[in-house]
Order: structure tokens, then C-alpha cells, then sequence
């Protein structure tokens, strides 16, 4: 494997004069974010058979030739737990790369635990142990140690081993297409973007306020968001949920009964105060945003749950036909939903209605029923 650290746009041009025309490209980043809003992209590793490249971002003004070639719609990205590698790529580029296939989603198809992590993947599939002592690194110094950088081109390294044999196993099975519905789900924007006219619903102490201090509220988490976003820092860092709202429960009026408030540091209050203030004043004279409707979850009754064993008996035969997690299969809590009416779920969409939530409509409504045969579990139409 030939592995490559790029920090001259001469290097760069090399790296994608190699990587044009390749079909699919493993990706991954590393980044910090502890001090900022959005994520700083710290490395980010390509890699294809035979080649594995460490980008730094760091050292490169332009990555665009790059980025170019990863948003090219001929080429398939591989990664891996890939929400916050698309975050990254998203906020750089506004929009998101497609197609992608991600291992983690792929694996739990062939059998493997849900939400497997990467070396645990590796170790399973490979038989290689991959190490784990600079998860926690300082990506944002330089320069990087010979380890650290092994450690980084280890990540698409193993994915150019994993994503063929994934892929392969998933085609003979005739499962490939049964992950179509999750990867483009993951290319939605929606889930990239935190508007902060939205921002207020995050907040746990919401059902709390009412009227004015409810606007209040729900302005200062507006102003918070966009602050947070426009200046790219943590939003707890400029202001912590708490003291929201204190700010809402006191509704100040002035700087000194703003200053008294706790937790707001003096340079916030200095730099912000005015704002603030006049944030209070207006949320006065509006109405504030209706509550998010809280109902409270109904839960089964007695016969409904004897409902769900005997599905849950049916998913887990299921299950092992298919060797499939029966969770990743059917969750315990979507069989409720199912049973006390609702199809708005997940076991009711794509390739999980046609394996089995069309199959347990079926044994709701009569049409099947569920027999014991030579000692096994038995689905049979109904006489």
C-alpha cells in the first residue's frame, strides 16, 4: 500500500491525477471541534486499492480538486459512521457528496451487531486488530508523528479491504439495494443544518415558560444559535441552556439586572448585553411560537403485548432465515406501534415491509396465523 502525505497543491494535483477514474474512493476525516461551532477539519484520508493519501487541510489553501473528484456523482464515497465526514464535507461545500455507502450501515445486513464500530469491523471481517491509542489525538498540531499518521491511513486503508467484500456479499444475497433508502436519507441537507429559528425546541426546560417569558425564551435561542454559528463557536460556550432561562424567568430591563443574572460572564454581558436587552423588549410585544404538542405515549394494553410475543416470535424466525439481528429487523417498540395502529414506522417502509411488516399485517388482520409443526414455529394461511 502506498501511502502518501499531501501539503503542497503540487502533491495534490499528483494525488487526483492517480484517483481519476476510480469508481469508488474510501473516505474519512479527522477533526476537533471542542472550541468551535462547526467542526475543523484537521486531516482528511482517501484511499483506493493500492493507495492511501493523508490530505492536510492544514497546509493546503484549496482542496477543491479534490473535493471535486469527491463530488463527482460517478464515484461511489465509502465510509464509515459517516454523519459527522458528510457534516464536514457539507459545511465546506453547501451541498452533500452522493452516492455513498457506509460499512456501518451495510454490516448489520451480513449479520454483524448494529452500530458496529470500525475496529471491531476490521477485527471481525479481516482478522486484523487496529489501533486505537490516538482516538482521542490532537489533530490540529504539526507536525504529525509517524504513528498518528499510520493511525489515520489505517482508516480508509481497511475500508479498501472491507467495502469489495461487503458489497460482493451484499450483491450474492441480493440485499445491495435494501440499503438505497438509508444512504440517500443520509444525503438529506435537512440533517446538516440547525436553523436557529428551531433552536428553541432543543431546549429540555421549554414546557416550563409561558407567554412573554416563553418568547423571551424562544428569541434568546434564536439569537444564541445565530451568534453561536456566525462567530463559530460552541453555543454552550457563548451561553449555557441555564441561563436562557434565568434571562426569561427575570426578563431584565437594564445592564445591571442583566449583569446579576448567573452564569452570564462580564465580556458577554458587555459585548451582547444590548442586544439582549432589546431581545427582552421585543419578545414583549410578541406572542410567542406555540408549544410543541405533548402527548403522552400510550402504552400497550395486556392483550396488545401478547400481540407483540407472538410477532416478536415471527421476527425472530425470521431473523435466523435471513441471519439478521432480530432488532435491526423489527424493534420491539415498532411492533407496539404496529400493533396499536400506527404504519408510520420503519418496519412498514422498504426492504423491511417486504421481508416481514407486510407478513405481520397479515397475522394482525387473520389472514395468517402462527402454529407449532414438528416442534418449530409455523406461519400458515389462515383456514
Amino acid at each position: 500500500m502506498d501511502t502518501l502525505y499531501i501539503e503542497t497543491p503540487a502533491a495534490l494535483t499528483d494525488l487526483c491525477n492517480r484517483l481519476s477514474g476510480a469508481e469508488w474512493i474510501a473516505i474519512d476525516t479527522e477533526f476537533m471541534r471542542e472550541t468551535t461551532y462547526y467542526p475543523k477539519l484537521c486531516l482528511l484520508q482517501v484511499g483506493i486499492p493500492g493507495l492511501a493519501a493523508l490530505v492536510d487541510p492544514l497546509a493546503l489553501d484549496n482542496l477543491d480538486p479534490l473535493l471535486d473528484l469527491l463530488y463527482d456523482p460517478k464515484v461511489t464515497k465509502v465510509l464509515h459512521a459517516c454523519r459527522q465526514d458528510l457534516e464536514i464535507l457539507f459545511h465546506m461545500r453547501g451541498e452533500l457528496p452522493a452516492p455513498i455507502f457506509d460499512t456501518q450501515i451495510a454490516a448489520p445486513l451480513l449479520g454483524y451487531q448494529e452500530q458496529i464500530g470500525y475496529a471491531s469491523l476490521v477485527e471481525k471481517r479481516l482478522n486484523i486488530s487496529v489501533d486505537k491509542s490516538h482516538t482521542r489525538a490532537d489533530w490540529t498540531h504539526r507536525p504529525l508523528s509517524e504513528a498518528e499518521q499510520q493511525y489515520a491511513a489505517n482508516d480508509v486503508i481497511h475500508l479498501c479491504a472491507l467495502y469489495p467484500e461487503l458489497r460482493s456479499e451484499l450483491e450474492e444475497r441480493g440485499r445491495l439495494a435494501w440499503l438505497d433508502d438509508d444512504f440517500t436519507a443520509l444525503s438529506d441537507p435537512a440533517l446538516y443544518v440547525n436553523a436557529p429559528e428551531k433552536a428553541w425546541l432543543r431546549i429540555k426546560m421549554i414546557n416550563k415558560f409561558r407567554g412573554v417569558q416563553l418568547a423571551v425564551l424562544q428569541a434568546l435561542a434564536q439569537w444564541r444559535e445565530q451568534t453561536a454559528q456566525n462567530d463559530n463557536r460552541p453555543r454552550n460556550r457563548l451561553m449555557r441552556d441555564d441561563a436562557l432561562g434565568d434571562i426569561a424567568r427575570m426578563t431584565p430591563d437594564d445592564m445591571e439586572s442583566l449583569a446579576r443574572i448567573r452564569g452570564l460572564h462580564e465580556r458577554l454581558v458587555k459585548r451582547y448585553g444590548k442586544s439582549i436587552l432589546d431581545l427582552i423588549k421585543a419578545s414583549r410585544e410578541n406572542e410567542p411560537k406555540p408549544l410543541p404538542a405533548f402527548k403522552k405515549p400510550s402504552k400497550p394494553s395486556i392483550e396488545q403485548e401478547a400481540l407483540v410475543d407472538l410477532l416478536n416470535a415471527v421476527v425472530h424466525l425470521r431473523a435466523a432465515e435471513q441471519q439478521l439481528s432480530p432488532t435491526q429487523l423489527a424493534p420491539r417498540k415498532q411492533l407496539q406501534q404496529l400493533v396499536m395502529g400506527s404504519e408510520d414506522i420503519e418496519l412498514m417502509r422498504g426492504w423491511r415491509k417486504q421481508l416481514i411488516g407486510d407478513e405481520l399485517r397479515r397475522v394482525l388482520s387473520g389472514e395468517l396465523t402462527i402454529g407449532v409443526a414438528n416442534g418449530s414455529l409455523v406461519v400458515a394461511p389462515a383456514a
